[in-house]
């Protein structure tokens, strides 16, 4: 017999709404601090939008990237960034590696004195290493940077809130939007409070917990639109219980799983990509919770129109199929 695992039962009986007030009580709560978090502590912008140097090396023998860091700890930078990079057609004795040096002066670039030393600094740990390309991002660039980040992750909320309108009804896509909010403000906010840095990486992280997010919330609201037409004299409240707990062992899986890759790779990957996977270990976890507390909720309130009733609630009954459900 295949032994197969199950991190929820087949059936379960969980009543979701039984805390609502707490759950949303907390999100509305975590939103404040986030936005507080960043407009008083601000952001820890990276190189991509303060400004910096960027330094194309090659050399015709291996290097460390920890000896190269090394060499720049102790010169004032605020910010360096070195990744190596790898290329097919690169022979055996090319090695590439990109140094992304920020400043904290206004002109958002490394002098020409400090290059030097930077170059200087290299050549000792590596005689054989040669600067193929220098290239500085100004503070005007750097703008350009973030004007366009907040409009990339705008144009993503207002394409899920129309696709999701179309697919379903306008209360299903306020309330997916209203979760997608929560999910990005709360990303930010939790940058802003541990000061972690905030690139283009992180931007990129932001636009793919959006995806991960809506998806999981997609699911979620196209099996409420089935047990809508199915349980017409169900309760709106009971109808969104039920459908949670069908889909929860879906939601979960694919959290638990996802969450075991970005693990890995948040301990194995280093400094190189760890934002970027931080932002989307907790964007899959407020995410989650988001697609059950949150949307739901919103969906809720707003009501959704039905057959055999105007307001969105159905029938009144003695006994709900969740009283003494399961605490969450």
């Amino acid at each position: 017999m295949a032994f197969r695992l199950k991190l929820v039962p087949d059936v379960t009986r969980i009543d979701f709404f039984r805390w609502q007030w707490l759950t949303v009580g907390a999100s509305a709560v975590a939103v404040v601090v986030s936005i507080l978090a960043t407009i008083f502590m601000g952001l820890n912008y990276g190189i991509d939008f303060r400004g910096g140097t960027t330094i194309r090396t090659e050399s015709t023998t291996a290097f460390d990237i920890g000896d190269y860091r090394q060499a720049l700890d102790g010169m004032g930078f605020s910010d360096v960034s070195i990744t190596e990079v790898f290329d097919p057609s690169f022979g055996a004795d090319r090695h590439v590696a990109m140094v992304r040096i920020g400043t904290t002066d206004e002109a958002g670039s490394v002098s020409p004195e400090q290059l030097a030393e930077v170059e200087a600094a290299l050549q000792q740990v590596d005689p054989q290493v040669t600067f193929a390309s220098v290239e500085s991002v100004g503070p005007k660039v750097s703008a350009e940077l973030i004007r366009t980040a907040i409009m990339a992750v705008a144009a993503a909320t207002v394409g899920i809130l129309l696709y999701i309108w179309l697919r379903f009804e306008w209360q299903f896509a306020v309330g997916a939007v209203v979760s997608l909010l929560h999910d990005i403000i709360l990303t930010v906010g939790i940058f802003a409070l541990f000061q972690m840095k905030f690139d283009l990486t992180t931007i990129a992280a932001l636009l793919t917990t959006l995806g991960f997010s809506v998806n999981d919330t997609v699911v979620v609201f196209d099996r409420l639109r089935e047990n809508l037409i199915k349980f017409k004299t169900m309760k709106l409240i009971d109808v969104m219980n039920l459908t949670v707990n069908e889909t929860l062992s879906r939601t979960v899986m694919t959290a638990v799983t996802t969450a075991i890759a970005l693990t890995a790779m948040l301990v194995l990957g280093g400094d190189v990509v760890r934002g970027f996977v931080f932002a989307m270990l907790w964007g899959v976890f407020v995410g989650t919770y988001s697609t059950v507390y949150v949307a739901k909720s919103v969906v809720l309130w707003l009501g959704v129109k039905r057959d055999w009733s105007k307001d969105g609630d159905g029938p009144k009954k003695n006994v709900s199929p969740f009283e003494g459900a399961e605490e969450v």
